[in-house]
């Protein structure tokens, strides 16, 4: 299985929750972002599309998931 850090998309190498800061894998940066209701950057960036909104949260989510959709890019 590969580390979380040889597949991680997200590009902010100064979050000490990053996996490339440390050898816990994505637990950290999960444990964060369940605690600020957020969703990791990874799920938007797994989504091609723009994303609508400036924040990480599960409402930002679903508006890139509803965006994504509308614009043909998910089933």
């Amino acid at each position: 299985m590969k580390e979380a850090r040889d597949f991680c998309t997200c590009t902010d190498y100064k979050c000490p929750c990053h996996p490339v800061n440390h050898d816990q894998g994505c637990n950290l940066c999960i444990q964060k972002n369940l605690k600020q209701t957020e969703i990791p950057s990874c799920f938007f960036h797994d989504i091609d599309c723009e994303k609508p909104t400036p924040d990480w949260h599960y409402e930002d989510f679903a508006a890139l998931v509803g965006k994504a959709k509308d614009e043909g890019k998910l089933g």
